[in-house]
C-alpha cells in the first residue's frame, strides 16, 4: 500500500524525518521506539472503552464509539503535529499496525503532511528486535569487582574509538543492590531491550564490542537471554584493582546520597551478609565511617564475582590496573589484539 511502510524501510526512513506513536499514553509509558512522539488517539480509558465494545458487541459499534471519542479532537491531532516539526514526511505506527495507526495516516495526509504507517505496528519492531538479538557479536567481556570502575574504562575505550554497550547506562542502575542510588527511574525490560536493540544497530557486528560484565539482571531489568548466553560464551578480560583502591572509588560513588539509601540497600542483602555484619554495616553508617561499612559489603560481593567467574566456560584472562586509566586501556587493548589472533 502507498501510505504503509516496511520495518526494514522503516529503520533506515526514521533517522530523517519525525516517528509519531498514536498509542495511547500507557502503552507508550511503558515502552516505544526510542526517539518516537506520541500522539495517542485514544487516551487509556477511550482505549478501553472501545475494546470493550470490539470483544462484546462488534466492529461497528467500537468504530462508532471510537469516532465520538475523538471526532472533536481531530484538529488538535493536526496541530500537535505541525507544533512538533515543519518537516512534510512523518512515520506513524500503532500496536499491529491497524486502525489506529491508519486512521492518523489518513488524518495527517489530509491535512498536507506525507504520513506512512509502519506495517505491523509497534510489533514488528519488536519483533526484529528480538532477532537481532539472537545475531552473532563479536563481544569482550569487561569483568572486575565491585569498585574496578569498569565503566569508567569502557567510557575511556569508547573515546579511543572502541565499540562499547553501556548496558548500565542503558538499565540506569549500576548492577548491586546499591546500584539504584543516584540514578534516574529504571525504564521497564521492554524499553531497556528497545534501547540496547538501538545501539547494537549502530555498531559493526563484525568487529569487536565491548560491554561489562553482568548477571541476568540489573535492578529490575533483564537482558535478552540469547545476548546474555552470547556473553557468557564470549572471552572476558578481568581487572584486578588493589581492594584500597576499590573502597575509595565506592566513597566517592556513594557518599553523597542520603545515608537512608545506603542503609535500605544494606537491608536488601541483610541475609547474604549475615544479620550481624549488617547491622554492624549499618552502625558504621550511621557513624558516617563509610570506608568501614563498604568493606563489609564488599567482602559479600567480591565472593559472589570470584564464584561466578570460577564458572565461566572460558577462563577469564586477568589485567593488573595501575592508577593510569591511559595506561591501562593501553593494555586492554594490547589483549583484544591477542584475543582476535587466537
Amino acid at each position: 500500500m502507498r501510505n504503509t511502510i516496511s520495518i526494514e524501510d522503516f529503520l533506515q526512513k526514521r533517522n530523517f524525518c519525525p516517528v509519531i506513536d498514536v498509542r495511547s499514553p500507557s502503552e507508550y509509558n511503558k515502552a516505544h521506539i526510542p526517539g518516537a512522539i506520541n500522539i495517542p488517539l485514544f487516551s487509556d480509558e477511550e482505549r478501553a472503552l472501545v475494546g470493550t465494545k470490539y470483544v462484546r458487541e462488534s466492529r461497528y459499534n467500537a468504530v462508532i464509539a471510537g469516532l465520538d471519542a475523538v471526532g472533536l479532537k481531530l484538529s488538535t491531532f493536526v496541530n500537535t503535529l505541525q507544533s512538533i516539526t515543519s518537516q512534510k514526511e512523518v512515520l506513524v505506527y500503532c500496536w499491529r499496525g491497524g486502525m489506529r495507526s491508519q486512521s492518523m495516516t489518513w488524518l495527517f495526509n489530509l491535512a498536507g503532511f506525507k504520513a506512512k504507517a509502519l506495517v505491523g505496528g509497534y510489533k514488528s519492531y519488536r519483533r526484529k528486535a528480538q532477532e537481532y538479538f539472537d545475531k552473532p557479536f563479536k563481544l569482550i567481556v569487561l569483568g572486575g569487582m565491585t569498585g574496578s570502575g569498569k565503566t569508567e574504562l569502557l567510557q575511556h575505550l569508547k573515546s579511543k574509538g572502541e565499540q562499547v554497550v553501556d548496558l548500565e547506562g542503558l538499565a540506569n542502575h549500576k548492577g548491586s543492590a546499591f546500584g539504584w542510588i543516584g540514578q534516574e527511574k529504571q525504564p521497564s525490560t521492554e524499553y531497556f531491550e528497545n534501547l540496547l536493540f538501538e545501539n547494537l544497530i549502530k555498531l559493526d557486528p563484525n568487529l569487536p564490542t565491548w560491554v561489562e560484565d553482568e548477571s541476568k539482571s540489573i535492578g529490575t531489568v533483564f537482558v535478552p537471554q540469547q545476548f546474555h548466553l552470547q556473553m557468557g560464551l564470549s572471552a572476558t578480560i578481568s581487572v584486578e584493582v588493589a581492594f584500597e583502591t576499590r573502597v575509595k572509588r565506592l566513597v566517592l560513588d556513594y557518599t553523597n546520597c542520603n545515608p537512608d539509601d545506603l542503609i535500605q540497600s544494606v537491608n536488601r542483602i541483610s541475609k547474604r551478609l549475615g544479620l550481624d555484619k549488617a547491622k554492624h554495616c549499618i552502625d558504621l553508617i550511621n557513624q558516617k565511617k563509610f570506608d568501614e561499612a563498604i568493606a563489609i559489603s564488599l567482602a559479600y560481593y567480591d565472593k559472589t564475582y570470584q564464584y561466578g567467574l570460577e564458572n565461566k566456560k572460558n577462563k577469564p584472562v586477568i589485567v593488573k590496573l595501575s592508577d593510569d586509566i591511559d595506561e591501562n586501556t593501553e593494555n586492554l587493548l594490547k589483549q583484544k589484539v591477542l584475543l582476535e589472533n587466537i
